[in-house]
Order: structure tokens, then sequence, then C-alpha cells
């Protein structure tokens, strides 16, 4: 086992009221100390599915401009597909450990995909109260089964059906991000492999936490991909930084929430803005989210788009390997 699992520290910690010492915070991170209580921050809610386009676009460029985050309504994927979703990815966190185990990532495994706990580096030793489950639902070419559970025996279908609808979200929120920087609608797209972009499913389990004031469930961090489309589940942990403080995400029922990532902000040279963001974690209830990073392919360089480069906008960021950007990212390492 690569480390103690959440979940299981989770039981014990119940009956003590108490957390081990590594998942308690700094105070300048603990969130009873950082968050501004009494204010839910309400990101741009957009309807994807309005008739007038160019307002679409100028709603989804402003968002990623300002917020870097905002939400979908109207997006086209049934309530149902995603109910399946979250059923299935619950069903797994709730079988016995053993069966889960067979899914962890094997020893000296360099990828992120798998069942685990630690993702990257930990600052000072301190870790973030969550197990998760990664692994790639599309290209079918990109796609490694033996990271997919077996049981619930509904878990695959539940996921391909999700991944085949996401990707005409996909298509649309490119296409208006693209416009929006005066471009062509397909030159983002194109820019961050096209057909080949990969998207990697990452299922976040935060078990109930006796002392949710003094841990985090992921600390804050940007996103390393595209764009992140996440489906959460109705236990409230989304918190964005702005303008000096955390706010808690106030959630609309059965919208998407899209976070601008790394990659978006690099090749639009800095005009859109990708956000800063961490999870706290409940009490009484487990939250769960299922976020899918749209990552460019690993040897894809990316750097900002050239029509967006002139002598008064000259490039703010390096053009670099995408495989070489997560390494630095994960490691802490300088970009």
């Amino acid at each position: 086992m690569e480390v103690e699992r959440v979940q299981a520290i989770a039981t014990l910690s119940k009956c003590k009221d108490t957390i081990p010492s590594e998942f308690i915070r700094s105070e300048n991170e603990q969130p009873a100390f950082t968050t501004q209580h009494g204010v839910t921050l309400e990101v741009p809610v957009i309807d994807l599915n309005q008739p007038d386009r160019q307002n679409l676009v100028r709603l989804v460029s402003d968002a990623s401009r300002e917020w870097g985050i905002f939400q979908v309504v109207n997006h086209g994927i049934p309530n149902g597909v995603i109910s399946k979703l979250q059923r299935v990815g619950k069903e797994f966190f709730e079988l016995p450990q053993e069966e889960k185990e067979a899914y962890a990532k094997p020893q000296g495994y360099q990828g992120v995909e798998g069942y685990g706990t630690k993702l990257q580096k930990e600052v000072e030793g301190k870790k973030g109260w969550v197990d998760h489950l990664f692994h790639k639902i599309w290209p079918p070419s990109s796609i490694d089964y033996h990271f997919w559970p077996k049981n619930p025996p509904s878990y695959r279908e539940a996921n391909e059906e999700y991944a085949n609808r996401l990707q005409r979200v996909a298509e649309k929120l490119f296409e208006c991000l693209s416009l929006g920087l005066g471009l062509d609608g397909g030159d983002i797209k194109a820019a961050i492999g096209g057909d080949d972009l990969i998207y990697l499913m990452k299922i976040n389990y935060y078990p109930p936490c006796p002392r949710p004031d003094l841990a985090l469930g992921v600390v804050a961090h940007t996103d390393m991909s595209t764009i992140t489309i996440l489906v959460p589940n109705e236990v409230q942990g989304l918190q964005v930084f702005n303008n000096d403080h955390w706010y808690d995400v106030k959630y609309i029922p059965n919208a998407l929430v899209i976070h601008i990532g790394d990659q978006i902000e690099i090749l639009s040279n800095g005009k859109y803005k990708s956000v800063l963001h961490r999870t706290t974690v409940n009490k009484e209830m487990t939250r769960m989210s299922w976020p899918v990073f749209l990552e460019p392919p690993p040897e894809l360089e990316n750097g900002p788009i050239p029509k967006l480069i002139n002598e008064e906008n000259p490039p703010k960021y390096k053009t670099k390997k995408y495989r070489d950007y997560v390494y630095c990212k994960l490691n802490k390492l300088p970009q």
C-alpha cells in the first residue's frame, strides 16, 4: 500500500474527534481563519444553449478573463447521465479496501492513473484529506482499462456515456474561448492537440473530517490542464481566491463547473486567467467531485499562440512540452 488511505484514517478519527497532525494545515491555510465567512461567491452562470452566439462568446470570454471559473447550465448532458456517473463512482469508493487496492498505482509508476492518496510533492509534509481515482476516458487510443474499476459492473458504461456527451460541451467552450480572443473558432483546439486532446477523469473522495476547520481536501492550486469540467456532489466544498480572500462557491443544481487551467492562460498570453482554488471538507458528510482535465498530448509544445504576439504583446510565457510542464509543477520546480 502506497500510504494509509484517508478513508481509513477518517473512520479511526471519528471516534477520537481529532485528526493526525500531518493533516493540520498551518494557520495561514486553515479554513477557519482564511475563509470569508457569511459570503458565498456566485461565479458567473452561463446558459450554453442560448441562441445568441455572440452573447455566449462574450459571457464565456468575460468570465475567463475576470474569474477563471464559471458554471454552465443547459449544457446538453442529461441529468440521468450525470447521476449514473456519480452513482458508480460512489459505489467504487464504498467497496472493501482490498478491492479498491487492486486499482492502486503500481510501485515506481510515474503516471497519475490509478487509485491513490498522494499526488504531488507535499509542502512541509502536510497531507490533503482526500483519496482519489484517476483514469483517462478519451480518446479510446489513450485509455488503459486496467485502471477502470470492474465493480460496480455498470462503471464502464456510465463513464463512456459521460465521455461521449462531454466532448460536445468541450468543443463549444473551446470555440467560444477562441472567438473571444479574436481568433478563428478552431484555433485553440488545434493549438492544444486537436483530436489527440486527452480527457483525464479524477474522482475525489473526501470522507467526513472531525476537524474541517483545520484541514483541507486539496490545497490551493491552479489546474495544469487546458480547462477542467467538474461535476460536484451536493456537499459544498469548492473555494476560490478572489480579492485577497477565500470564498465558498455556490453550486447550481445540474450545472457543470468550468475551471480555466494553466495551458489556456499560457496560450492566451495571460488574457484568460487560470483560477486559484482549493477544497474544504465536511464534518458530517462525504464530499465527492468528478473533474475531467482536458490535457494536451505529453509531447505537444504549448506556448502563447503566435497570432496573439506582437511588439506591444511580447510572449509572457515559455513554450515547452506539456510533459515537462507537468513534471515541474508536480515537483514544485520553477517553470
